[in-house]
């Protein structure tokens, strides 16, 4: 997986508490934080789009995503 951004402290530190409490690899931890909050983000977008615009495409790719966000490369 190829690191997109650094953590603050605080954050590596709850992963890593995290990973020491649940026994999860930290890229585990991370894929499902990250599922979640794009679940989140595509919800909210659709519910937006419906009301003044057209929702996105649900086959738009992750890297389209993240391009987007200002997150990739």
């Amino acid at each position: 997986m190829p690191h997109l951004l650094r953590f603050s402290r605080e954050t590596e530190s709850r992963l890593d508490h995290l990973c020491r409490q649940t026994g999860v690899s930290k890229a585990e931890l991370i894929g499902r934080c990250l599922g979640i909050g794009m679940d989140d983000l595509e919800t909210q977008l659709h519910m937006e789009g419906a009301d003044n615009r057209p929702a996105r495409s649900s086959e738009t790719s992750l890297d389209q995503l993240l391009r987007e966000s200002g997150l990739g490369a």
